[in-house]
């Protein structure tokens, strides 16, 4: 494979596509440089793979030359039987860096950071930092800001290299600055710190201590990579299954099964209940047969509704356009919102029965106005009920501190199901009463 003047993220789609044998070897090939370049390009299970094809002296060269935010990703993905292994291969400095990364808590912000940005001091003028930034600045994450340091290494503020650029070369540091800035602190959790950089529409957030003191950098890059994460297994929760550890294509079948099955067996069981509601109406269903051709029609609806609910609550989360506070806002609105919607459907019901009945197309009886009476006003109560459902269950899932994504589409649609049927036989028993029941 000719990989000239190929950019290092292309060089990895291709290495990913070919055969394990010719890719290992394929990559060995690689310059020293390229090697690094290329290898924060691959998906974690190529990463393995490669690694365990590698000779020791040529994976500690890669290791050793990451950037610290990529290695704590690997670190934090590969087997415990290589995680030592790695730890071993680096030197020191690039093993303290390693091990303090890994100290603070999964979710935290200060797992993203890397140590690789210029910092200066307020008395240091333009072309004193300019000087810096030759001599330092190839191995910093990025070069967009410059961060200013007390004597205590204490954060003070952050100038974009545009602003020093403009600026005359004598001038100083202290002149260009004006103590306004953006950090976020080392123990943030990640969702909080993604907040952050989309309201400040920021490249790259400088971390710090408590005291403020400045410890590292988190790039807008790295930020997308977790956000991408992140939803992706809000979207395979929402679907009703457990998140994948790997991605579809490198996830095995039977862990693919093990992930699928759990959710559902539950819902299975859910939907047991479904049959027993109908059991329960069994004399009424014995009576007037013809209730049982619009059920699907009924829990279908409900369904829908709710899962429509609930993906426009757990998205507005997500985005932090709502809070638990909101409840009683979501409420109101998804009232009226079920009711217009409902009535919607129960008319258009309505108007399908009458069609048939007068065109021939189906006999309900004597009693076909009650029959579609019974339906459109079952519509109305059930798409209400779903819509209240959906949104309400993520409210109630964060409050006990669990993912609202966990309120997946087949969930809802579950808990209406058995609901819905309670409800349409109930509205069907009060219309039909003394004439088909």
């Amino acid at each position: 494979m000719f990989f000239k003047d190929m950019h290092p993220a292309d060089i990895a789609e291709n290495l990913a596509e070919m055969k394990r044998v010719d890719r290992n070897l394929a990559f060995l090939k690689l310059s020293p440089d390229l090697k690094v370049e290329v290898f924060s390009f691959l998906d974690i299970a190529t990463q393995e793979a490669i690694v365990r094809s590698m000779t020791e002296e040529d994976y500690a060269e890669v290791l050793n030359n990451l950037e610290p935010d990529d290695r704590t990703e690997l670190l934090e993905n590969i087997p415990d039987e290589l995680i030592k292994y790695s730890i071993n291969l680096l030197n020191d400095t690039e093993k303290q860096i390693a091990l303090n990364l890994m100290g603070y808590k999964e979710d935290s912000i200060a797992r993203l950071m890397t140590p690789l940005y210029i910092q200066t001091k307020a008395n240091k003028t333009v072309k004193q930092v300019f000087q810096h930034i030759k001599k330092y600045g190839k191995k910093a994450e990025t070069l967009n800001y410059i961060y200013i340091v007390d004597d205590n290494n204490v954060l003070i503020d952050d100038l974009k290299i545009g602003e020093l650029l403009l600026a005359e070369e004598d001038t100083l540091i202290a002149e260009l600055i004006d103590h306004n800035f953006v950090s976020i602190t080392t123990t943030t959790p990640m969702e909080e710190a993604f907040d952050t950089f989309e309201k400040y529409d920021r490249s790259a957030l400088p971390i710090t201590t408590e005291k403020g003191v400045l410890v590292g950098i988190v790039t807008f890059d790295d930020i997308l990579d977790k956000i991408k994460e992140r939803d992706t297994e809000d979207i395979q929760k929402f679907g009703g299954m457990e998140e994948l550890d790997l991605s579809y294509t490198h996830t095995p079948l039977f862990e693919l099964v093990r992930k699928r099955a759990g959710w559902l067996i539950i819902l299975f069981l859910g939907e047991m209940l479904t049959a027993s509601a109908m059991g329960y109406f069994d004399g009424e269903i014995e009576k007037a047969v013809v209730l049982a051709l619009f059920v699907p029609l009924i829990i279908s609806s409900g369904g829908n509704s709710g899962s429509q609910a609930a993906s426009l609550v757990i998205r507005s989360m997500a985005l932090g356009e709502l809070k638990l506070s909101d409840w009683w806002y979501v409420m109101k609105k998804e009232l009226a919102s079920g009711v217009m919607l409902g009535g919607i459907l129960a008319v258009i019901g309505f108007v399908r029965i009458l069609i048939w009945q007068e065109t021939g197309l189906y006999d309900y009886g004597e009693y076909w106005l009650y029959i579609g009476l019974s339906v459109s006003v079952s519509l109305i109560f059930i798409v209400l009920w779903g819509t209240l459902s959906g949104s309400l269950i993520p409210f109630v899932l964060r409050k006990f501190g669990m993912d609202p994504a966990t309120a997946s589409a087949p969930f809802v649609a579950t808990l209406v199901d058995v609901s819905g049927l309670i409800i349409y036989f109930s509205v069907a028993v009060l219309f039909l009463s003394g004439k088909l029941l």
